[in-house]
């Protein structure tokens, strides 16, 4: 007499051995994003100018070259997929000074791009959404004989002041000069100087908003602005504040 297979028991254990495996892969994974993250303690590869205190690149880390003419300040968080470049190409020696220079407390966000050919400079506190494209770099077509990328590039330093804001998809081009606090919005185009406070969009970006110090933003904002958390506040007193107004806006008004 044939015994009957139960089909349940071996869809139980495969559905086993897939979760096992599934959790030793991502154990696996973690292990291996946090043993190859760069910082100034465990720089891997990179021979940094100078990679800053609690600074950290992600792994897997983007294209990296003219490491040693980088500076990275404390506190920098860069991303998966970012790439850093100094110089044309690699190898070159770039002389004595830094070519690319980052802040402290920088973002960049996953995938942006950082190329500086010629000196580009991020000030402190400045914060990037993902796939922001920098370059001190750009293609000529003087000759029309000639393909566009074969012919020799011009260059133009960049700087973007501390505080500023770089949207998802931001393009910043040759010569721009970003002041203090700027917001670019996502996808915009940025070239020549941009003054503290403005908020720019488009491509080419244009100024849509701007701050005066006697009538506060022009035009003005449609929203209001955030209430900070006080300070002390604990996450505790946070919730049972809400769990508070969520009750008072489902109790029933006193009908006398």
């Amino acid at each position: 007499m044939r015994v009957p297979i139960n089909q349940n028991v071996f869809s139980s254990v495969a559905a086993w051995r897939r979760r096992a495996v599934s959790r030793a892969v991502h154990r696996g994974a973690r292990w291996v994003r946090e043993a190859a993250a760069v910082t100034a303690e465990c720089p891997g590869p990179y021979r940094f100018r100078r990679i800053g205190h609690g600074a950290r690149l992600a792994y897997p880390q983007g294209t990296v070259f003219g490491d040693p003419w980088i500076e990275i300040g404390d506190y920098c968080i860069i991303a998966q997929d970012v790439t850093l470049t100094a110089g044309m190409m690699p190898d070159l020696d770039l002389g004595s000074e830094p070519i690319l220079t980052l802040g402290n407390g920088v973002v960049l966000g996953r995938g942006s791009h950082v190329i500086a050919d010629v000196r580009l400079t991020i000030g402190d506190d400045c914060f990037f959404g993902p796939g922001v494209y920098i370059t001190t770099t750009n293609h000529s077509y003087d000759d029309p004989e000639v393909p566009v990328g074969k012919q020799w590039p011009r260059t133009d330093p960049v700087s973007i002041g501390p505080g500023s804001w770089i949207g998802t998809g931001a393009v910043i081009l040759p010569g721009a000069r970003l002041g203090r606090n700027v917001v670019v919005a996502a996808g915009a185009v940025v070239r020549g100087e941009v003054p503290d406070h403005a908020v720019v969009a488009g491509a080419p970006a244009k100024i849509v908003r701007r701050w005066d110090p006697e009538a506060g933003w022009q035009p003005p904002l449609r929203t209001p602005a955030p209430v900070p958390i006080p300070e002390g506040v604990s996450p505790e007193q946070l919730v049972a504040l809400g769990e508070w107004e969520d009750g008072a806006a489902t109790e029933p008004a006193d009908a006398t």
